[in-house]
């Protein structure tokens, strides 16, 4: 091998390593976010303590542990994690008075996630916070 030949070499093998230490940080800081962004999901019949809960943890990279994971990841993501901000389904719902209380806790892209909404019914639930608390379909 020449001069000029391991020259090259060398120089090729530096520049590769300074674009992988270059985006290496940033990927690690994707990644880390990712793996930060989890909710765990309850529904109460009724809006008191008391009721049958159900309940199940929501993993979105990849999506997972959720019946709709994909769709509910899906629909998260286009609100920025904000589940009150998952535009409503428009749907018909009985007039049934049937009591249902969603809530959520987590983290999403690294940022605290509550939430706790009652509904009039699992039908108006299902409307507007779409697939997210579809996790027993």
């Amino acid at each position: 091998m020449t001069h000029h030949t391991r020259a090259t070499a060398l120089a090729g093998a530096l520049l590769a390593v300074a674009a992988l230490l270059t985006a290496g940080p940033a990927q690690a800081a994707t990644r880390e976010a990712r793996a930060d962004t989890w909710l765990f999901l309850t529904v109460t019949k009724g809006s008191a303590r008391t009721g049958a809960v159900r309940g199940t943890l929501l993993r979105c990279d990849p999506p997972r542990l959720h019946a709709r994971a994909t769709e509910a990841c899906a629909e998260l993501g286009a609100a920025g994690g904000d589940i009150g901000r998952i535009p409503a389904e428009n749907v018909f719902c009985p007039m049934i008075y049937a009591p249902v209380t969603a809530r959520a806790l987590g983290r999403w892209n690294g940022r605290t996630v509550t939430f706790r909404e009652t509904y009039t019914s699992a039908c108006v639930m299902k409307a507007r916070t779409r697939h997210v608390f579809a996790f027993d379909d």
